[in-house]
């Protein structure tokens, strides 16, 4: 009696599960005024709000019906809206950034190989030298006066810091003057050249940029040596990605067939009017 009763329960659900195995994205779930709302349109609604960690706590009947309720609501109002140009232009880009993201997404789904990684981190490394960064403080002013009167005050023993924070017109003055650690192509040439001419220690003469007039003190110098790869994999990784969708964007450019309209006035991109027309 009880396999025969196991039996009947198996076989009682095999058409529910069969049933649930037939639904795709285009199955009608609801239909408004004749227009059908999709399953595939309730997953994309709730893939686009899996952010949202009030709705990832939602018994999931209860998500359904939300977003049901939602997509019922917006194509009820959706066919109150007056279709026009400027409606029908916005439908269209729509459209081809949906597809093109749909594009973009294959090419990512390739992640890049480990000889891949490699050869992009040769080309940036394999020749690169060890770079020589700077610790430095500045005081910026306006003037060359005030930069040599400070620069005398500096020599007669003032302390740097609380005069880059009592002068300089700088972001950095609140902080002392201190601009951390840098490279010299980090900064404009007058700087640049001034801070690698500089000893440790030593505070300089007033140097002028155009930025202003800055009294500079050398705090420290150390050489940065090339990251090894490991340290920058997800960097080179990333780069590497970023350059394989740029040549399929590149690719399907000019492969496309490409045929502009001569003559259209660009004045026209202000005659918001014409979106207006039906």
């Amino acid at each position: 009696m009880l396999k025969t009763s196991i039996l009947a329960a198996l076989l009682a659900a095999a058409p529910l599960a069969a049933l649930a195995q037939d639904k795709g994205a285009d199955t009608v779930v609801a239909t408004v005024n004749g227009t059908p709302i999709t399953l595939g349109e309730m997953i994309v609604m709730k893939q686009a709000a899996s952010q949202d960690p009030q709705m990832a706590e939602m018994p999931a009947p209860a998500l359904y019906e939300m977003m049901l309720d939602q997509l019922i609501q917006q194509t009820a109002v959706a066919d109150a809206g007056k279709e026009n140009a400027g409606v029908r232009a916005q439908l269209e880009i729509q459209r081809r950034n949906t597809l093109a993201a749909a594009a973009i997404t294959e090419v990512t789904k390739a992640q890049p190989t480990d000889s891949e990684i490699q050869a992009a981190y040769d080309g940036l490394f394999a020749e690169a030298e060890p770079v020589t960064e700077y610790s430095a403080a500045h005081i910026l002013v306006d003037t060359e006066e005030k930069a040599k009167e400070i620069k005398a005050q500096l020599d007669a023993g003032a302390e740097f810091g609380t005069l880059a924070e009592q002068n300089s017109t700088g972001p950095s003055g609140p902080n002392k003057g201190d601009l951390g650690w840098f490279s010299a192509d980090q900064m404009v040439a007058p700087f640049a050249d001034a801070v690698k001419a500089m000893e440790k220690g030593q505070i300089s003469d007033p140097v002028q940029t155009e930025f202003g007039w800055h009294v500079i003190q050398l705090n420290d110098t150390r050489l940065r040596d090339v990251p090894p790869l490991d340290q920058v994999r997800d960097q080179i990784s990333q780069m590497v990605m970023r350059d394989k969708v740029q040549a399929e964007i590149q690719r399907l450019t000019s492969e496309a067939k490409v045929e502009r309209t001569e003559g259209i006035d660009p004045a026209l991109l202000n005659s918001t009017d014409l979106l207006e027309a039906e």
